[in-house]
C-alpha cells in the first residue's frame, strides 16, 4: 500500500469540477495579474481571518519579508523568532538587512517558548515572529503582552496555521500581520507558489500593496523601492474555490489527528503531538517524537519506506547550526530543546482524504518497528 506523505491529486479529483471551471473563466476574461479574481479572494480571506485587510502577494516568504518592511523594520534592526522552523522565517529578517535573535522553544508545542523572550530584547529589537508550527497556534497572549510593553511588532508567520484558532480567534488575527503560504502542500494549497498578508494595520496593507508592484500606487509612479511579488489571478481563482471547503478539510484533518493519537498512545516511545487547551490546530502536518534511545529515527523511516508510506522530517538542522547564519555566532547547545526535538520528530502522511485503512497501516508498521528494536538483546 502506497500512502503518500501528502496527496493532491486525490484533492483534486474531489472538486475537479469547480477548479477546471475557476481556471477557465480566467483564461476567457483574459486579466492575469491582479485580476478581479484576485480582490475578491483577498476580500473572502480578510473576512475568513477575521482581520480588515488581505493582501495577495507571491509567495508566504515574500508575506513575511514585506510585512516586516510594512512594519518599519529596517537594517541593523533585531527580530526575535524560533531556530525550530523553516528558513523562510529567518531569511525574511535577513532579507530585510536585519538580524534574526532565536529563542528556544516550548519541548511540548514546538513553538517559541514566550518565558525566554524578554531576555533576549535589546535597544535594537522591533519584532517578534512567532511561528505556528505543524498548525499548532503559538501561546500569543504572552507574546502579544511582551510586545505592548516593549512596543515590538508581532508578525504571526501562519504558513502552516491557516484556519487554526488561539483562544477561539483566527491564527493571523491576533498580531499586527499575519503571514500565510499556499504552498501546495499546505492546508489551502495554490498550483504554484503564492501567499498573503492579512492585517487590521490600514498602514500595514497599503505599503504591502505598494511593495508588491514595484513601490506604486500608480503604474510608472514609484513611491518606494518595491518588488515584483503579486498573487497570480489564476491562483487566486483556484484559491478561492478552495477556501469554501477548508474548514471542512480542517476538520477531516483533526480527526485523522485524533486517530492517529489514540492509536499512537498505545506504542510505547512514540510521543504524539500535544495540544494545547488553548489551541485549535488545523494539523498541517502530524509530527510523532522517538523518546525511546533504542529507536533510530532514519531506520523508522527506512522501515516505513519499505512499506510505501511516505515520511519526512520537519526540520533536521535548526536555524541557529545552518552554514548560512554561521556569522551570527551560535554553537550547538545553545537551543538544546530545538536541537533534542530535530534529532527526534517524524512527520506522518496527514492529508483530508486519508483513510482510517491507511493510518491503521501507518501506525502498524510503526509498531512493528519499535517492538522488534525492544526486544533486541542490549550489547
Amino acid at each position: 500500500m502506497v500512502i503518500p506523505l501528502t496527496d493532491l491529486k486525490a484533492q483534486y479529483s474531489s472538486i475537479k469540477e469547480e477548479i477546471d471551471a475557476a481556471i477557465q473563466r480566467v483564461v476567457q476574461q483574459g486579466q492575469f495579474i491582479l485580476g478581479p479574481e484576485v480582490k475578491a479572494f483577498e476580500e473572502e480571506m480578510a473576512a475568513y481571518c477575521g482581520t480588515r485587510f488581505a493582501v495577495g502577494v507571491a509567495s508566504g516568504t515574500d508575506a513575511l519579508h514585506l510585512a516586516l518592511l510594512a512594519g518599519g523594520i529596517k537594517p541593523g534592526d533585531e527580530v526575535i523568532t524560533t531556530p525550530f522552523t523553516f528558513i523562510a522565517t529567518a531569511e525574511a529578517i535577513t532579507q530585510c538587512n536585519a538580524t534574526p535573535v532565536f529563542v528556544d522553544i516550548d519541548p511540548r508545542t514546538y513553538n517559541l517558548n514566550p518565558q525566554q523572550l524578554e531576555p533576549k530584547i535589546t535597544p535594537r529589537t522591533k519584532a517578534i515572529i512567532p511561528v505556528h508550527l505543524y498548525g499548532q497556534p503559538a501561546n500569543m497572549e504572552p507574546i502579544l503582552e511582551i510586545g505592548k510593553k516593549h512596543n515590538l511588532k508581532i508578525i504571526e508567520d501562519c504558513a502552516q496555521s491557516l484556519g487554526a484558532e488561539y483562544q477561539g480567534k483566527k491564527a493571523g488575527s491576533l498580531g499586527d500581520a499575519g503571514c500565510l503560504s499556499f504552498f501546495p502542500a499546505k492546508n489551502l494549497g495554490a498550483y504554484g507558489d503564492g501567499g498573503m498578508v492579512v492585517t487590521n494595520d490600514p498602514g500595514i496593507a497599503e505599503v504591502v500593496d505598494i511593495l508588491r508592484k514595484h513601490g506604486t500606487k500608480t503604474s510608472y509612479y514609484h513611491l518606494l523601492p518595491g518588488f515584483n511579488s503579486r498573487l497570480d489571478t489564476i491562483q487566486a481563482a483556484i484559491l478561492k474555490v478552495k477556501l469554501k471547503h477548508l474548514d471542512e478539510w480542517n476538520e477531516l484533518r483533526r480527526r485523522r489527528a485524533s486517530l492517529y493519537t489514540r492509536l499512537l498512545s498505545q506504542i510505547d516511545g512514540i510521543e504524539p503531538p500535544y495540544v494545547e487547551e488553548y489551541s485549535k490546530p488545523s494539523v498541517n502536518y502530524y509530527t510523532i517524537r522517538l523518546k525511546d534511545s533504542r529507536l533510530n529515527r532514519d531506520e523508522l523511516r527506512k522501515h516505513l519506506g519499505a512499506k510505501g508510506i511516505q515520511t519526512t522530517v520537519y526540520y533536521p538542522l535548526s536555524l541557529h547550526l545552518q552554514i548560512v547564519y554561521k556569522s551570527l555566532g551560535y554553537k550547538p547547545g545553545d537551543f538544546p530543546q530545538s536541537e533534542l526535538a530535530q534529532e527526534q520528530v517524524l512527520s506522518l502522511p496527514m492529508y483530508p482524504e486519508l483513510s482510517q485503512g491507511q493510518i491503521e497501516e501507518v501506525v502498524s508498521v510503526i509498531s512493528n518497528y519499535c517492538s522488534r528494536e525492544r526486544s533486541r538483546p542490549v550489547a
